[in-house]
């Protein structure tokens, strides 16, 4: 079954940390993601740049909107997220409980719906 994993953190820490400590949070995501590829549970992944850059759309009795920044406002933003192969939720919650999002962070474990 596939899983996706949010990590949600809050945006500002990562400004404020400093390029040695940036660069060391890297390399445990990078590393992450070598070992659940290894073991086959990885399916794609990717880092999201910052809140500042999202657009929402809606489009309400076929009128399109568009606005600047997320639809709420939140402690915590959603900064990337893993797709990931996992045969039940244990299995995806303790994939999730070693991503480096889990310790600075919280990490929704999320089953993706099948398409058939």
């Amino acid at each position: 079954m596939q899983y996706v994993l949010l990590i949600y953190s809050q945006e500002k820490d990562w400004v404020d940390l400093s390029a040695e400590e940036q660069g060391k949070i890297v390399a445990e995501y990078g590393a992450f993601s070598e070992s659940i590829a290894k073991t086959g549970n990885y399916k794609a992944g990717e880092g999201l740049e910052p809140t500042t850059t999202a657009t929402t759309v809606s489009v309400r009795d076929g009128k399109l909107t568009t606005t600047d920044g997320p639809f709420a406002e939140t402690r915590e933003q959603l900064g990337g997220f893993y797709l990931i192969e996992a045969k039940d939720l244990d299995e995806a919650t303790a994939i999730a409980a070693r991503c480096p999002g889990a310790h600075h962070g919280r990490i929704e474990v999320r089953p993706v719906m099948p398409t058939h």
